[in-house]
């Protein structure tokens, strides 16, 4: 009954049978968590497994391999470290299932070196393991370690899937190598004889896009043999937004605006060209657009995991427990970067607003206050892990590795795309993102 419920989506019958059931197996519990997790409710299915863990029920090996997705999206790493403990100590079978699961956890969580570490130990590696280690390496910027394990994969004997090539790909597009990119999805498909799937096309896009090649990105869409989703149009718009070119970003935008009308991203991304140029009625047109539509922003998002619990920061968020102690981190994170002369980037704040509220503005978006939470819960040289819903900023960027130099911490980010490394006063990615 409670699986019935699940596959049918409605999850407030199966938890209420659920709840009222006088004993429950490991079987009941996993069909609650993997129901939660593979219909995106990752929140729920973590709580689930929480619950789970208080109770008398044991994991197994479905119950693992269930909950690591949703482990992986919240990049809950602690958790993550717990699950693969409790693997090893009650002799469950790391095999290559479940060790995709942990490789691909390690690395969605900021922890890539870990995730490399199970990958090695693997006793048999197939398509799967080597397309997650590829991914997850593309992720944290690591363009030749990605290549090179493409290498090993093909060395090795295993024949590349197609979700192997986008692996390489993203690979390429993170780290800018625009001609082995094209390389790579010649080989795909002219050697290998794959035929190229959407999500081919997207990354070519991007990769050409991010490069500035906006023009060929743009003919590549117009001339697809199939039909383009709004993710590759989105993928060129963000591109256009980066290289301000803003007639090409409209071009795009009304293109968006036909095929996913309510999508709330095309309407920013065009609001924040305009913004960023000082056409301040363009702006003004957008955003009565949006009102008319009922369309709202996606707000700005993070999240820190501290002691097994996950906490959740929006832009501007007091709602904490601890919001004053935060906003005095705040300010003092705000001090420290003043007196080594950094200045708040207030180009990158798209609201028509005098200086002095542009720069409070940025000084309280949501990775800004995950991290100061970070700082005060956690003792000195402590590694940070924040996840972000967005892109993030370009005054955000800044500054991370600035705060990362003064209070001698390596933080972590993983955004809407990828990872940064701050540490030391720079980036893993090279300021190129």
């Amino acid at each position: 009954m409670v699986d019935g419920y699940v596959r049918l989506g409605e999850f407030g019958a199966a938890r209420e049978l659920f709840d009222s059931m006088p004993q429950r197996s490991v079987v009941s519990w996993n069909v609650m968590i993997s129901g939660y997790a593979q219909n995106g409710l990752f929140k729920e299915a973590i709580g689930m497994f929480r619950e789970m863990q208080m109770g008398d029920v044991c994991p197994n090996y479905v119950t693992l391999v269930s909950v690591l997705p949703a482990i992986s999206c919240f990049g809950a790493l602690e958790l993550g470290k717990w699950v693969h403990l409790y693997a090893e100590k009650n002799g469950i079978e790391i095999d290559d299932v479940l060790g995709s699961a942990l490789v691909d956890m390690y690395s969605k969580c900021g922890s890539i070196e870990k995730a490399l570490q199970v990958f090695e130990r693997l006793p048999r590696k197939n398509a799967i393991t080597w397309s997650t280690i590829i991914g997850g390496l593309a992720m944290h910027g690591r363009a030749n370690d990605a290549l090179d394990y493409f290498s090993r994969m093909e060395r090795s004997g295993v024949t590349p899937s197609d979700v192997t090539y986008i692996g390489v790909l993203s690979a390429c597009s993170h780290a800018g190598l625009v001609d082995e990119g094209r390389s790579f999805f010649s080989h795909m498909v002219k050697a290998v004889g794959f035929e190229p799937r959407i999500e081919h096309y997207g990354c070519m896009v991007d990769l050409l896009g991010r490069a500035g090649h906006l023009e060929e990105a743009e003919e590549l869409i117009l001339n697809l043999p199939i039909r383009p989703d709004d993710v590759i149009w989105k993928a060129l718009l963000g591109a256009c937004k980066i290289h301000g070119n803003i007639e090409m970003g409209r071009r795009v935008a009304k293109v968006l605006m036909d095929m996913v009308p309510h999508d709330s991203g095309s309407y920013v991304a065009l609001s924040n060209m305009y913004a960023s140029s000082g056409n301040w009625e363009a702006v003004a047109d957008v955003r009565s657009m949006m009102k008319e539509m009922d369309i709202r922003k996606d707000p700005g998002c993070s999240w820190i995991e501290l002691d097994g619990e996950i906490h959740e920061f929006l832009v501007d968020d007091d709602s904490h427990s601890r919001a004053k102690e935060i906003h005095s981190m705040l300010d003092e994170i705000a001090n420290q970067l003043r007196l080594i002369g950094y200045r708040p980037d207030t180009s990158q704040v798209l609201l028509h607003l005098d200086e002095e509220e542009k720069e409070s503005a940025l000084q309280y978006h949501s990775e800004k206050i995950a991290v100061a939470f970070g700082l005060i819960c956690t003792s000195p040289h402590t590694p940070l892990w924040i996840v972000k819903n967005l892109r993030i900023c370009e005054d955000c960027h800044s500054s991370m590795k600035l705060i990362s130099k003064i209070y001698k911490r390596k933080i972590i980010i993983r955004d809407r795309k990828r990872f940064h490394h701050f540490e030391h006063g720079s980036c893993s990615c090279k300021d190129y993102w």
